[in-house]
């Protein structure tokens, strides 16, 4: 049991929670630890049980999804927040980013791709539904100033393939395998990386290099 990832799940449907926690645990890794019908008694509950992942809707009562996952990030930075829910809205999409979301996947997304998404920010990976992908390369490639591109000599040719491949949501033995280089080279490589952009995880790096236009999310 104690290998299994542990879940925080929150949404004020209870017909919606049941059925998230069903395709979640029957995964036979994940365990759904509590559950929370708002963002109050999420946060309450974060703080008890100190979950390997949250799962939080947007709309909530008492407290946001938003201002949620903005509080366990910064009480509780170890926690992956995965946001799960049925509203793709810009503001909501890049709010959530900006709080310090670990992914972003819609509700129409199916059980097996849910519980990808968890496994993937439980590893400390970027997961973003292909919808929402689009949106934030297109929110980075619009709004990005002339000559951005010229910053990219902030980062290495090596550095750069290595963020290209941790978008892709490669783990640090796989973005070896695929460079032909050990996983602790990949390790320093994604230090430097942190360090040169000032952020201090893969979804920060991924997005921060999407939003200067260093790389694309396909």
């Amino acid at each position: 049991m104690g290998d299994k990832i542990r879940v925080v799940l929150a949404d004020d449907h209870v017909v919606v929670r049941r059925g998230i926690r069903m395709f979640l645990e029957e995964a036979g890794d994940i365990e759904v630890v509590a559950e929370a019908e708002d963002g109050a008694e999420a946060l309450r509950l974060v703080a008890e049980h100190l979950p390997d992942v949250a799962v939080f809707d947007i709309r909530m009562p008492e407290m946001t999804g938003v201002e949620a996952t903005r509080q366990v990030k910064a009480r509780f930075p170890q926690v992956r927040v995965l946001i799960l829910t049925a509203y793709d809205d810009d503001p909501y999409v890049f709010a959530l980013l900006q709080a310090g979301a670990d992914g972003y996947v819609l509700k129409t997304a199916s059980g097996d791709e849910m519980v990808r998404a968890v496994r993937t920010v439980w590893r400390g990976q970027a997961a973003l539904s292909p919808e929402i992908a689009a949106k934030v390369v297109r929110q980075a490639m619009s709004g990005r100033p002339a000559g951005a591109s010229g910053q990219v000599e902030n980062l290495t040719a090596r550095e750069l393939d290595v963020l290209r491949l941790a978008a892709r949501g490669l783990t640090n033995r796989a973005i070896g395998r695929e460079l032909a280089i050990s996983h602790r080279t990949v390790q320093g490589h994604l230090a430097n990386i942190y360090g040169k952009l000032g952020v201090g995880s893969r979804t920060e790096a991924v997005t921060e290099a999407i939003r200067r236009g260093w790389i694309v999310v396909e």
